[in-house]
């Protein structure tokens, strides 16, 4: 039985899950916005399809969570925090190209490039990318300019060269690589491929909460920590998931030789290392008081998923 934190946190993962979705679908209309010209029906199902009706909405929840802790809610959060799935939601249409990671299953249903075609889903990539600036840079995300400034800043290195991007140049690189994959090198292309969005997230939330500068150390903190966990969860469960529960191929990892802390460490180092980074989380929030509690139970829940 969930206990009463396991609970609430389930609940509160649900509510951001649908406002983001509501979100997602309203900011992904036909209606051109000022400015625009004209919205391709079927390029905006593309859009759509990668976009809607799948997924945890991890990072927004921890956008929207961390926001909470200093009581800012609202219309502009999940705005702030659909913008950020968007960027997730590319990459993974990227990522499941046949030029990347050339897979033909999300989310237990074809992939976008499957369900349309490969330059569809390009496109619809490069349309979710710009379309997250636009709306991180909206006035009806934040009324005050240094605040949205500083949102586009910290996305953009979160998501770009030295982030995301990186992180995924690194991994195909890794693809390639004779010798053994080092921890250490593994730690670094996780923490830009997948750390660093999670880390944006938390980070973003404490922007958005006028947080002091204490507390946005402490919620770095929480945030690296939380992404590594997630990443090592991630490799692990490539091992040990079924494709039913993952919605995606397993086992795809050692096949390909993906750059995996499961390979550098082994099994059951990869798992002491993943509730490592988890405790690290939660240790990271001691200063904040109960209220980040909720933020805890997502360190519980990184571990614990099946998919």
């Amino acid at each position: 039985m969930a206990s009463g934190g396991a609970r609430e946190f389930e609940g509160r993962l649900s509510d951001v899950a649908e406002a983001t979705e509501s979100m997602l679908d309203t900011l992904l209309s036909a209606n051109p916005l000022p400015g625009e010209t004209f919205r391709p029906a079927r390029f905006l199902q593309a859009m759509r399809y990668a976009s809607l009706g799948g997924g945890k909405r991890l990072r927004p929840f921890l956008l929207i969570e961390t926001a909470r802790l200093f009581g800012v809610e609202g219309k502009g959060v999940v705005r702030a925090a659909a913008a950020l799935e968007m960027i997730h939601c590319y990459s993974l249409v990227h990522d499941d190209l046949p030029a990347l990671d050339n897979d033909d299953l999300r989310r237990g249903r074809p992939t976008t490039h499957k369900a349309f075609d490969e330059a569809t889903a390009i496109l619809v990539g490069d349309g979710l990318l710009t379309y997250a600036f636009d709306v991180t840079a909206d006035l009806a995300t934040h009324p005050d300019p240094a605040v949205r400034a500083e949102l586009v800043l910290a996305l953009a290195r979160a998501a770009g060269i030295g982030g995301m991007v990186g992180g995924q140049v690194l991994d195909l690189e890794a693809e390639q690589a004779k010798e053994p994959h080092t921890a250490e090198a593994v730690i670094r292309l996780q923490s830009m491929k997948t750390g660093a969005l999670l880390h944006y997230a938390v980070n973003a939330g404490a922007i958005l909460g006028g947080a002091d500068a204490e507390a946005k150390a402490a919620l770095s903190r929480y945030g690296q920590a939380l992404g590594a966990a997630f990443q090592v969860a991630d490799d692990i469960l490539d091992v040990e998931a079924d494709e039913v529960a993952l919605g995606k191929r397993a086992g795809k990892d050692a096949e390909r030789n993906k750059a995996t802390l499961v390979a550098a460490l082994g099994f059951e180092a990869a798992c002491e290392r993943r509730d490592k980074m988890a405790s690290e989380a939660i240790s990271a929030l001691k200063g904040l008081g109960p209220q980040a509690g909720i933020l805890k139970e997502a360190a519980h829940f990184v571990v614990a998923r099946k998919n």
